[in-house]
């Protein structure tokens, strides 16, 4: 059994390493991220762009700085002359071929960024999203455009805005001529991302902003599902192993056992002829004769043999390497064992009683201390081993010499 608790040990180790393993994956899977990158992705890349006032007659302006994959540096001045004053940048989708393109964000539902501005202001995130039923290819004033504000200065401001959840603003509405109630958008045909000023920027002023570790993030529970699927199915999968190997681990143990045992069953009989020592005989005998009376000590087999204390010891010891307490229990132990594969009808605390044990509670310590499980798991295990009631009925007809 041993053997089995130190394999089912190495089994439960590798099951919970590889359970982290793939708790790990499945949570990263779970947890989809995009990057605005200038460079293929599905087809699509991130063009970054300028944009200002300049449409509504204003004067503002707008420069890029080098920037790369999810990061977008450009330098503005906002001026009053237009009606509208804005200026900013943006990351256009485009296809392989430079052509204006959509993608669908459905499965991210989260922005995130660093927001570095020199001077502090505060700044405008928009999208820019086609709506099939009234936007027309190209003019992205007939596109949705929700958006929300963020904070931005000098030392970058970590920025987490839930991109399910922007603001349609009201002129769009008045512009498109729709209810102001229409302000639900989806995410399937995403074109572009601004970043720009807002009323309350400083105005003439040189304005440089950093916009870097841009990131989509979205929660993807299928993964999260199959998870706990993967992980039920596996512990289930090891819950069976466990208890089939057990199973048959312990009756191939207990089988194991009673062979052991078979020279020292109770009914066995022992006889005089074998030994050439008579007293030696008559104190094998006398204890296995009398092992079940719960009375039987050291010294009534002191008294019944005539032998002295120190030759009854000697003769367990040399003969069988137990001492007196030893052998008595294995006697009625395996008397026990053998009347628990024969006698179902009979109670646990009966055959106690039987083989010499007053107390079932001590019994039952014993019986499992000798055997690795309880009388009555015992009692379920032993007949299905080979060596149940089989060894018990060969051990009961054999003779050790004659009387």
């Amino acid at each position: 059994m041993q053997e089995f608790y130190k394999k089912s040990l190495l089994v439960l180790i590798a099951l919970l390493v590889v359970d982290a393993l793939i708790a790990i994956l499945f949570i990263f899977l779970s947890q989809p991220t995009y990057t605005l990158s200038p460079w293929l992705r599905d087809g699509v890349r991130w063009e970054a762009v300028t944009t200002a006032d300049s449409a509504q007659d204003g004067t503002s302006t707008s420069k890029l700085r080098k920037s790369g994959p999810g990061m977008l540096s450009f330098d503005y001045r906002l001026t009053k002359v237009g009606k509208y004053p804005f200026a900013g940048a943006r990351f256009m989708a485009k296809d392989a071929k430079g052509n204006l393109a959509t993608v669908d964000l459905r499965k991210y539902d989260t922005i995130t960024f660093v927001a570095r501005c020199t001077p502090a202001d505060p700044m405008l995130l928009g999208m820019t999203v086609f709506d099939d039923k009234i936007s027309v290819p190209g003019q992205f004033l007939t596109y949705r455009s929700p958006g929300t504000y963020f904070s931005c200065n000098e030392h970058g401001v970590p920025v987490s805005l839930d991109i399910r959840r922007l603001t349609m603003p009201g002129w769009w509405f008045s512009v498109m001529k729709l209810p102001l109630a229409s302000r639900d958008y989806k995410l399937d045909k995403v074109a572009q991302f601004s970043f720009g000023s807002t009323l309350q920027a400083h105005f003439d002023t040189d304005v440089r902003v950093e916009i870097s570790n841009i990131k989509l993030r979205g929660h993807d529970y299928r993964y999260i599902a199959a998870l706990i699927v993967i992980l039920l199915a596996g512990w289930i999968l090891f819950g069976v192993w466990f208890f089939r190997t057990h199973t048959r681990t312990l009756a191939a143990s207990l089988n194991a056992k009673l062979k052991k045992d078979l020279p020292l069953v109770a009914y066995r009989q022992l006889t005089v002829a074998p030994y050439r020592d008579e007293e030696k005989a008559s104190v094998l005998k006398f204890i296995a004769t009398n092992y079940t009376n719960p009375e039987l000590d050291l010294e009534s087999v002191v008294a019944g043999t005539g032998a002295n204390r120190n030759k009854v010891n000697d003769v367990l010891k040399t003969e069988l390497g137990m001492t007196f307490t030893g052998y008595l229990n294995k006697l009625r132990l395996t008397e026990a064992a053998r009347l628990l594969t024969e006698k179902n009808a009979a109670t646990v605390a009966e055959i106690a009683y039987s083989v010499g044990y007053a107390n079932v509670s001590y019994f039952n310590r014993l019986f499992k201390e000798e055997y690795g499980c309880t009388p009555k798991t015992f009692r379920t295990m032993a007949p299905a081993s080979i060596a149940g009631r089989g060894l018990f009925e060969q051990a009961a007809t054999e003779k050790v010499g004659s009387a």
